[in-house]
């Protein structure tokens, strides 16, 4: 039996590594799933697990107010080499560009754990842009003995920098596979489907109008470099077409980042409403193709 350990901290990471989670839970004759998180997003992380029913073996809890890079990288650094000298996994499995990531991943090589790393392949080319999610997963794909790409162009990314073919998987984006475990869940449970209808009808929004013929628009943006002027614009862009074309619904989830919410409440004041992500995958279910 190979023991798995997967390792994440924010809401993006969670969400993608769930389904590869519950895979691996559905084979316990051949796996030890071992769910490690580092907390780095708090409530946004909780938020998901609970969406997905996963509890985790350990959680490192390495969120404080006012913590920055140095203290993301330092914690989980020192709070996975605590694990590994209790657990030690024959691969740690980690996700894309964050912080916790590359530090888990750094953790593991320091023990001479292979690391595989879920969605391997994405490049700028431009340390700085995104900052600091560039230079992360280039030292994690740096570190990672399998490379599970997302798509082709990120499999010819990877060959350009001599990583080994035969290390390199093309896989696709698990996001999609989390989008429809959700929506099964949602179509499996009337109760939670009624549930959720509920929470929007408070929240200010009327599934009805969707089957009514109502036009929908989902909006996310919230990378950081995006914040400032950028953002504003962005905003000032969006409220205008929602003034232009009155026929169709704008929804955007608001990041809980006081650098996106702050902006988004001083140029659209009282109309917009922020909703939980799982509202959105509703939304989008429901909405006519």
């Amino acid at each position: 039996m190979k023991k798995i350990m997967l390792v994440f901290g924010t809401r993006p990471e969670a969400i993608k590594m769930a389904p590869l989670v519950k895979e691996f839970q559905k084979h316990p004759e051949e796996f030890e799933t071992i769910v490690c998180v580092t907390g780095q997003h708090r409530e946004m992380l909780d938020q998901v697990l609970h969406i997905f029913d996963i509890k985790p073996d350990y959680d490192l809890n390495i969120m404080k107010q006012g913590q920055d890079l140095y203290d993301v990288t330092a914690r989980v650094l020192t709070g996975m080499r605590d694990i590994f000298k209790v657990c030690r996994p024959d691969v740690v499995l980690v996700h894309g560009d964050t912080t916790t990531s590359t530090a888990a991943a750094l953790a593991a090589f320091y023990q001479q754990i292979p690391v595989g790393h879920i969605e391997a392949g994405l490049r700028t080319h431009n340390i700085y842009s995104p900052w600091p999610e560039e230079m992360n997963r280039q030292i994690t794909g740096r570190i990672a003995t399998y490379d599970f790409t997302p798509t082709p162009l990120s499999r010819e990314n990877l060959l350009k920098e001599n990583v080994p073919d035969s290390q390199i998987t093309v896989t696709g984006n698990t996001v999609i596979d989390a989008l429809y475990w959700v929506v099964d869940k949602i179509k499996s449970d009337k109760a939670l489907d009624k549930s959720l209808e509920n929470e929007l009808a408070k929240a200010g929004y009327d599934v009805n109008r969707l089957s009514e013929g109502k036009k929908l628009v989902l909006i996310t943006g919230h990378r950081r470099e995006n914040f400032g002027k950028g953002f504003i614009n962005m905003c000032t862009a969006i409220k205008d077409l929602t003034i232009k074309y009155p026929d169709v619904d704008f929804v955007y989830p608001m990041h809980l980042n006081p650098n996106v919410r702050k902006p988004i409440h001083e140029v659209f004041g009282e109309n917009l409403s922020g909703f939980g992500n799982m509202f959105f995958i509703c939304l989008l279910y429901t909405s006519p193709s």
